[in-house]
């Protein structure tokens, strides 16, 4: 048996710009694409009925981000600018796919307060 309905969410860590060590969640963003790319077909292969839905890197609020972070993690850096590029990265391969997307990153942003709501 199959899923009926498959969310999937990437883009949040794979935003975050590289880690001088090399190390850390980043992915650029072309493999994140070719990564969505790879899920996606999968997912579809599943069963005609399986239906799929991608959701799109919401935005943040780099103040208050900054003063949440520990200090141990400074020289992790997270900008909406960022999210903004896989946000966009992801709706374009939805569209490419025909796979539905929920735009989070447009949608949260509607709210005038927004950028503290989420962090309240």
């Amino acid at each position: 048996m199959q899923p009926s309905l498959v969310v999937v969410y990437f883009g949040g860590n794979d935003s975050i710009a590289p880690h001088p060590s090399g190390l850390g969640p980043h992915v650029p963003l072309e493999e994140y694409m070719d990564n969505m790319r790879k899920i996606g077909e999968h997912l579809k292969s599943l069963s005609d009925k399986t239906r799929v839905i991608f959701l799109s890197c919401p935005p943040l609020n780099e103040e208050l981000l900054k003063k949440s972070t520990s200090t141990a993690l400074s020289e992790i850096v997270r900008t909406n600018e960022t999210c903004r590029l896989y946000s966009e990265a992801c709706i374009s391969v939805s569209k490419e796919m025909g796979i539905k997307v929920i735009d989070l990153w447009n949608a949260m942003q509607k709210r005038e307060d927004w950028a503290t709501a989420c962090f309240t």
